[in-house]
């Protein structure tokens, strides 16, 4: 069946128009002032709505294990909050442990998703060891699973760290497959140092986590990762920044014309770190690496974005309950299980603050939050805009609509919202993913095995 979109007003990262939307099969087949449906099309009003191309979250986690617990969404639910947020594909992180091969962990991963998400999504490969062996299946992985982005981790010392030798032969190998490395940067050891430290002075509490990763930790990672990253003449994408130290340093290096794309988080953006100094453990909901930061880089980020100095927006999405999950670490911030869900609200929290806000304009918007994600990791034309020969993965946006956030009614397989009790403004009224409609007047209505694997392209 065919599906027209009609009499909307069309918003992409660089243009504005009212038109409607023909989709054939699975894609964008005609865009035109007006259109007549044929016979068995269905078709979206859209009168008094912007159509927006369908999201990208370009950092998601869903399944994760870790040494103490395991994430607690599944593709189906993920991919369900996403839909209902306006986010058509996500690129979720595969991170094998330094013992394990990188093919046996891809395959676990892909058991996880296939057939199980009602969202389009693809993979990063996280790199936890470097030699002869990795790099061979690295080079399969790019060449012949369309998977063309590396992770490392310059935190989490003796469990995901890369030494700086690893650091460097990998930048190197993805510069030459034509991959983009992508960067927890946080200087390791002192992280450690730090957290032990604390701990042994008793300051246990949540609180105490921001302390074990101040923002000179970022800054110092920053410049570490994006020196080795020069020497190999490599593009890099620095993930979730959160400090306005770590942004200067990373200005600095696309200042001396590196290849540098920038990718902050939609709870920098929102949140500082008085949240995780609430009383009772509540803090232990706003647990993340990096950690939220004082209110004053959230202003330097809003400006960043704005300026498009910061590329992307994602979510990091980490669900791990506050009741049995959180609470492992009561009594030591270190056991508390990092980070935060988001995926279901970034979209409709980037609009109401940023669009509503007078942060970023509408443009800014989509190209942050579907364009940008889209062109960096090589899913563009596929995904990110509206022309023709473009997936159908559209999003009808009903920019009157006001609601609550709450952990309630969210979708996402967790037991709290950091965002309980927010006021938002705009949610996805129709979502559609490769022509099939997923979404209708925010409930999901779609097959929960409609999303599939997108291979990309190398795009360094």
């Amino acid at each position: 069946m065919s599906l027209l979109i009609q009499g909307g007003e069309l918003i992409t990262a660089s243009s504005r128009s009212r038109a409607d939307i023909y989709c054939e099969g699975e894609t964008i087949t005609r865009i035109a002032a007006h259109i007549t449906p044929p016979p068995d099309c269905e078709v979206l009003p859209a009168r008094g709505c912007l159509v927006f191309p369908g999201f990208v979250d370009p950092h998601v986690h869903v399944y994760l294990p870790t040494p103490s617990t395991t994430a607690k969404d599944t593709h189906e639910s993920a991919g369900k909050a996403a839909l209902l947020g306006g986010t058509t594909c996500y690129i979720e992180f595969v991170i094998p442990a330094r013992t394990e091969e990188p093919r046996d962990a891809l395959e676990t991963w892909r058991a996880a998703a296939a057939g199980r998400s009602p969202a389009d999504y693809s993979f990063h490969m996280a790199i936890t060891r470097y030699d002869a062996s990795v790099a061979e299946q690295l080079e399969h992985i790019v060449s012949s699973e369309g998977i063309t982005s590396f992770k490392v981790h310059l935190a989490y010392k003796d469990y995901l760290e890369v030494s700086d030798s690893e650091l460097y032969h990998i930048l190197g190998l993805a510069r030459r497959l034509g991959a983009i490395t992508i960067a927890h940067c946080e200087n390791a050891a002192a992280v450690e140092l730090l957290r032990r430290q604390l701990v042994s002075a008793g300051r246990r509490a949540p609180r105490w986590h921001y302390y074990s990763r101040p923002p000179e930790v970022e800054e110092e990672g920053t410049r570490h990762f994006l020196f080795f990253a020069a020497l190999q003449q490599a593009p890099a994408y620095i993930a979730h920044l959160s400090s306005r130290a770590a942004l200067a340093a990373a200005m600095q290096a696309v200042g001396k014309g590196q290849r540098v794309w920038i990718e902050t988080l939609i709870q920098f953006l929102l949140l500082d770190k008085s949240y995780a100094e609430l009383p009772d453990f509540e803090g232990a909901k706003y647990v993340m690496s990096p950690p939220l930061r004082e209110k004053e880089d959230r202003s330097a980020l809003w400006s960043a974005l704005a300026a498009g100095n910061i590329s992307t927006v994602g979510t990091d999405h980490a669900p791990f309950d506050f009741h049995g999950q959180k609470d492992l670490g009561r009594d030591d911030f270190t056991r508390i299980p990092n980070g935060l869900p988001g995926i279901e609200e970034r979209v409709k929290l980037l609009y109401t603050h940023g669009v509503l806000g007078g942060r970023i304009d509408l443009h800014r918007f989509v190209d942050a939050a579907s364009t940008r994600p889209a062109r960096i990791f090589g899913l563009f034309p596929r995904k990110g805009t509206i022309q023709v020969g473009a997936d159908a993965d559209l999003v009808v946006w009903n920019p009157d609509w006001q609601g609550t956030i709450s952990a309630a009614t969210h979708h996402m397989n967790v037991d709290y919202s950091p965002y309980e009790g927010w006021k938002i403004t705009g949610r996805a009224e129709y979502v559609t993913v490769r022509g099939r409609l997923m979404v209708e007047k925010g409930r999901f209505v779609g097959p929960v095995d409609h999303g599939r694997f997108i291979g990309r392209n190398p795009s360094g």
